[in-house]
């Protein structure tokens, strides 16, 4: 399908393939392979070349989960395919089994932050992201408050500088590293807008340059407990400090199609475009039967709906991205994004 809508303002637009599902296209196998369809070609890029063709407009970008375990070849296969789609590829990397908070845990975040930063590096890529702040669904931790955030910053701050040394980000093509919060219930600590920028702004600091961002989710901030109004002054602060970065169109609680988002998303992606640092903007819709989220539909429900109203989720996608380029073209028209 050719594009129907073209964008107007100079924002960069895409997705989070996670409508593909984490496991079945996403998630490297013990070998570090991806999964393929039948006549051998790689799931994500079969299904990333559906969507632009669906998409009534065209992506510019996508942000490809990267696991420090996968093989370099297969990695070296999804970018290149990815690329050909004329998308620029960001990788939003992902870190298990390990507690960035904890002083225990250092060295292993290291090396799997190491690992997938010096790809990213070869990989030629500009923007990085990740969740690396907190340990996803940990059975162990409670809510960190006082002193005990101030720690919990504090040693995520000397995690990621030390990665920032060992993976030699310094002049390397890497420009940003735009961090993420979950909701309440994924975290327990760094759970909205306001806990996550304390640590970008404590590792800015350090480093002496605003190299991290705070990647806002629409979805996060809905399920955060703060109001549509504290985010948007929140997120008016953090572009007046520099530190605003990549802006995830996705509805909270369902996560599904974005029908399902009550207002979320229009609300901060105009609180994002008034800021004036929105630059990237991605669509993420995911699967709401993937094995791979089935502790966040055990601990809400409300994630397991089926949001699709008898489409597939290619077409829930496209749908989304249809969303998302209007309201983009109609904040340039009201004067709130520059052309």
């Amino acid at each position: 399908m050719s594009a129907k809508i073209s964008l107007k303002p100079n924002i960069q637009l895409g997705v989070v393939p996670t409508h593909l599902k984490f496991v079945g296209a996403l998630v490297p196998d013990a070998e570090g392979k991806f999964p393929r369809d039948a006549d051998g070609s790689l799931v994500l890029l079969s299904g990333m070349k559906a969507l632009c063709e669906a998409s009534p407009v065209k992506l510019t970008c996508v942000q490809l989960p990267f696991f420090a375990t996968a093989d370099s070849a297969e990695v070296q296969e999804l970018v290149t395919g990815l690329r050909a789609l004329n998308l620029e590829v960001h990788f939003i990397i992902m870190v298990g089994g390990v507690n960035p908070m904890n002083p225990a845990d250092e060295d292993g975040v290291v090396q799997q932050l190491v690992v997938s930063l010096k790809a990213a590096v070869a990989h030629g890529i500009r923007h990085v992201s990740s969740t690396s702040i907190e340990e996803w669904m940990s059975a162990n931790e409670s809510r960190r408050d006082g002193a005990a955030f101030e720690a919990a910053i504090a040693q995520n701050v000397k995690v990621h500088l030390r990665v920032y040394e060992e993976a030699g980000l310094a002049g390397s093509c890497v420009e940003n590293w735009h961090i993420e919060f979950l909701r309440p219930g994924e975290f327990k600590t760094f759970t909205n807008v306001e806990r996550g920028w304390a640590f970008v702004k404590a590792a800015n600091k350090a480093l002496g340059k605003k190299f991290f961002k705070l990647l806002v989710d629409a979805s996060h901030c809905g399920d955060s407990g703060l109001s549509i109004v504290e985010n948007e002054a929140l997120i008016a602060k953090i572009a007046a400090a520099g530190e605003f970065g990549i802006f995830h169109a996705s509805a909270k609680t369902t996560r599904g199609c974005l029908s399902t988002d009550d207002g979320w998303i229009g609300a901060l992606l105009t609180a994002a475009a008034r800021g004036g640092q929105l630059r990237h903007v991605f669509v993420e819709v995911f699967h709401h039967e993937d094995a791979a989220l089935e502790p966040i539909r055990k601990m809400d429900s409300g994630h397991g709906i089926d949001t699709r109203d008898g489409r597939t989720y290619t077409e829930v996608t496209a749908d989304g991205l249809n969303d998302v380029a209007r309201r983009l073209n109609n904040l340039l028209a009201r004067g709130i994004l520059k052309a």
